[in-house]
C-alpha cells in the first residue's frame, strides 16, 4: 500500500507544469480543428463527385456502374462522418484539458468565482460550514472540487461536512497519495465527464424509479404486438406498392396510433427520467472505463475496484455503456419528423421501454453502487487534484491523543498572498482554552479560521496549509458570524447565545469537540461580556471540549492564572508609526498590550481627545 506520507514537493512548480499543459492542449486543438474542418470539406467533395459521377453513368445509361459508384459512395461516406466524428470528440478533448489547466491556473491565482460555490450545501445550523468559508463566494469547495457529477459533488461536500473516523482518513490519504502524482491521469478522468455536460439530475432519483415495479407485468400482449405488428406493417407497405388494398397498410397503423395513446403517460415518464439521465450515464461510462483498466495499490481503490467488479458481475462500465445507448433511444422523439415515423411504424418507444426493463433485470437494483464507487473516486480525484496543485503542503499526521492540535507553520489555505504569514500553533487534552487577544484587523479572526479550516480539510483526509500537522479527530464548533434575522425577530445577541447553546448540547453528548467562538458575546456590555465568557470557559473546562476564544477583553485573560495549564494566552499585534498602523500577523505567547481602536477612528476623521 502506498504511504500517504511519501508525497514529496515536485521539482518542478505546478502553475509551470499547467502552464505547459495549457499551451500543449491548446496546440493540440488547433491541429484538430484544422483537422476537422478538412475532413469537413472531403465530405463536401465526395458528395459532389458523387452526384457528378453518378448523374453521367445513369444519363449514358451504365446503370450497373452508376448503382456501384452510388454504393462505394455510400460506404465512403459513412466512413467519413465516422471519422469526421471521432476527430471533432479529439478536437472538443483537448479543447476541454486545455480549460482544466487554465482552471488550475485559476485556483492557484486565487480566483474561484467562476467555480460552483457549492451554496445548496449551507445551513445555518451547521456546526462550522458557514463560518469557515467551505461553501460559498471564495470558498473551501471551490478551491477543492473537481468532480463533475452530482453524485461527486455530494461525496466530496459530505466529507467537508463532517469528520471521517481515523482508520477512514488514512485511507482515503493513502488513495489520494496515490492518485496525486499522476496529473494526467487525474485530467483524462475529468475531462473524459466534461464532454456531457448536463449532469445536474439526481441519479438517486433515477435508481429509485428504476425499482418501480416493470410497465411490462401481466402486458404480454403488448410484447406480442411489438414483435408482430413492425414486420406487418413492412408486409403491407409491399402489398400496396404492388398494388394490393390499403387497408392491411391501415389497420396495423390505428392499432399502433391507439398503443401509443393508450400508454402516452407511461411513454412519456420512461422518455424524461431517461432524457435526464443519459449525460451521466454516459460519462460515468467513460471514467469507470477509465478506472477499470488501472491496476490499483491503495486498498481503498483496490476495495472499490472490487466492488465495481462485485455489483456488475462483469464489466460495470460495459454495463453503464449499455443503459446510456438504452437511454439515448428515447432521443428520437426530440425529433419530430423521425419520431412520429418511428413511433407509427415499429412503436420504437415501446421497444426501447422493453429494452430498459431487459436491461434493469440484469442488473437487479446495483446501478446505485456503481454509480456511487464513480462519485467517491470523483472525490478522491478532488482532493488528488488539491495535492498535486500545492506540493508545498503537508498530509498532517491523525493523533491518538485527545483533542490534540499541533501545527508548524499553518496558514489560510484561502489565502493566495505570494508572502502569505504562517504561524506554529499547539494544544493537547480536555479542557483548554486558548484565549487569542489582538487589536482591530491584527489576524484574530483569520486565525481561527485558518485552525477550523486546516481541521477540516485534516479529516476530510486532504493535504493541509502547514509544514507539519498533528491532529485528533473531533467535531469542530465555530460562533463568529452570528447576525440578525428579522423574519425570527432574533438579534445578533441572541444568534450567538443560540449557537453558544448548541455548542453547551453539542458537548453534553460526549463526543470530543473543537471549537472556535469569536469575539464572545460582543452584542452586551463589557460586564456582562467578561461575566458570561468567563462562566462558559469554566463550564467548557467541565466537557470533553477544547478551543479557541477571541476577545478584546484583557480581564478573560486573568483566567490563565485561574486555570493554570488548561487556560493559554496569545495574542496578535500592532504597532503605530505616525499614521500607520502595521501588523505583522503573527501569533504570540501572552496577552495583547498594544490596542489600535482610537487611531483607527482618527484615521477615519474621528476627534478624540487626549486625556
Amino acid at each position: 500500500m502506498p504511504n500517504a506520507t511519501a508525497f514529496r514537493p515536485l521539482s518542478i512548480a505546478p502553475a509551470e507544469i499547467f502552464a505547459e499543459n495549457l499551451a500543449a492542449h491548446s496546440t493540440q486543438e488547433k491541429q484538430y480543428a484544422a483537422r476537422h474542418q478538412a475532413v469537413a470539406w472531403l465530405r463536401i467533395v465526395v458528395f459532389g463527385v458523387t452526384i457528378a459521377g453518378g448523374y453521367g453513368l445513369f444519363s449514358r445509361g451504365h446503370y450497373e456502374l452508376g448503382f456501384g459508384l452510388l454504393f462505394l459512395a455510400y460506404l465512403a461516406f459513412l466512413l467519413l462522418v465516422r471519422w469526421h466524428s471521432k476527430v471533432g470528440y479529439l478536437r472538443e478533448h483537448y479543447r476541454l484539458l486545455a480549460q482544466l489547466n487554465r482552471d488550475e491556473l485559476a485556483r492557484l491565482e486565487g480566483k474561484l468565482t467562476q467555480f460552483d460555490a457549492g451554496t445548496r450545501y449551507l445551513t445555518v445550523e451547521h456546526p462550522y460550514a458557514a463560518d469557515l468559508d467551505v461553501f460559498g463566494s471564495h470558498s473551501l469547495y471551490q478551491l477543492l472540487n473537481r468532480a463533475t457529477s452530482r453524485l461527486g459533488h455530494d461525496w466530496l461536500a459530505g466529507w467537508l461536512l463532517a469528520a471521517t473516523p481515523p482508520a477512514g482518513i488514512v485511507e482515503r490519504q493513502a488513495a489520494v497519495a496515490e492518485l496525486a502524482p499522476d496529473l494526467a491521469w487525474q485530467q483524462e478522468w475529468q475531462t473524459r465527464a466534461r464532454h456531457f455536460p448536463k449532469q445536474d439530475a439526481d441519479p438517486r432519483h433515477f435508481t429509485a424509479w428504476l425499482q418501480q415495479p416493470d410497465f411490462f407485468i401481466g402486458k404480454g400482449w403488448l410484447k406480442i404486438c411489438l414483435l408482430v405488428l413492425p414486420p406487418l406493417i413492412a408486409v403491407s407497405l409491399g402489398l400496396w406498392l404492388l398494388g394490393f388494398s390499403a387497408w392491411p397498410v391501415l389497420v396495423p397503423i390505428l392499432l399502433i396510433n391507439a398503443i401509443n395513446y393508450t400508454f402516452r403517460q407511461s411513454i412519456q415518464e420512461y422518455s424524461q427520467h431517461s432524457a435526464a439521465m443519459r449525460d451521466a450515464l454516459r460519462a460515468y461510462h467513460d471514467q469507470l472505463a477509465l478506472f477499470e483498466a488501472r491496476t490499483w495499490q491503495s486498498s481503498l481503490l483496490l476495495r472499490l475496484h472490487r466492488t465495481l467488479h462485485a455489483a456488475a458481475g462483469s464489466s460495470a462500465s460495459l454495463l453503464i455503456g449499455q443503459l446510456s445507448r438504452i437511454a439515448g433511444q428515447f432521443s428520437l422523439q426530440h425529433s419530430p419528423l423521425v419520431g412520429v415515423v418511428a413511433n407509427n411504424l415499429i412503436l420504437w418507444d415501446l421497444h426501447c421501454m422493453w429494452r430498459l426493463e431487459r436491461w434493469k433485470s440484469r442488473l437487479q437494483g446495483r446501478l446505485d453502487v456503481m454509480l456511487e464507487v464513480g462519485a467517491e473516486v470523483e472525490a478522491l480525484v478532488s482532493l488528488a487534484g488539491f495535492q498535486f496543485a500545492n506540493p508545498a503542503y503537508v498530509v498532517p499526521e491523525i493523533s491518538t491523543a485527545a483533542l490534540e492540535v499541533t501545527a508548524e507553520a499553518l496558514a489560510h489555505p484561502l489565502i493566495f498572498a505570494s508572502e502569505r504569514i504562517s504561524n506554529n500553533f499547539s494544544t493537547i487534552g480536555v479542557g483548554r482554552t486558548a484565549v487569542v487577544t489582538g487589536s482591530n484587523m491584527s489576524g484574530k479572526s483569520t486565525f481561527l479560521r485558518t485552525v477550523g479550516l486546516n481541521m477540516v480539510l485534516a479529516q476530510a483526509g486532504a493535504v493541509v496549509s502547514a509544514h507539519r500537522m498533528r491532529v485528533s479527530p473531533a467535531q469542530v464548533y465555530t460562533a463568529m458570524r452570528t447576525q440578525d434575522n428579522l423574519a425570527e425577530s432574533t438579534s445578533s445577541f441572541y444568534a450567538e447565545l443560540k449557537r453558544l447553546r448548541l455548542l453547551l448540547e453539542l458537548t453534553a453528548t460526549g463526543q470530543p469537540v473543537f471549537y472556535m467562538l469569536d469575539e464572545i458575546l460582543k452584542g452586551t456590555n463589557s460586564r456582562d461580556r467578561h461575566r458570561g465568557a468567563r462562566a462558559l470557559i469554566r463550564q467548557l473546562h467541565q466537557r470533553p471540549a477544547s478551543g479557541l476564544i477571541s476577545t478584546h477583553d484583557l480581564e478573560l485573560a486573568a483566567m490563565e492564572t485561574e486555570l493554570p495549564g488548561f487556560v493559554t494566552n496569545f495574542s496578535f499585534n500592532s504597532t503605530i508609526e505616525g499614521d500607520e498602523i502595521l501588523f505583522d500577523y503573527r501569533l504570540t505567547p501572552g496577552v495583547c498590550r498594544s490596542f489600535n481602536a482610537s487611531k483607527l477612528m482618527q484615521l477615519m476623521g474621528i476627534v478624540i481627545e487626549e486625556n
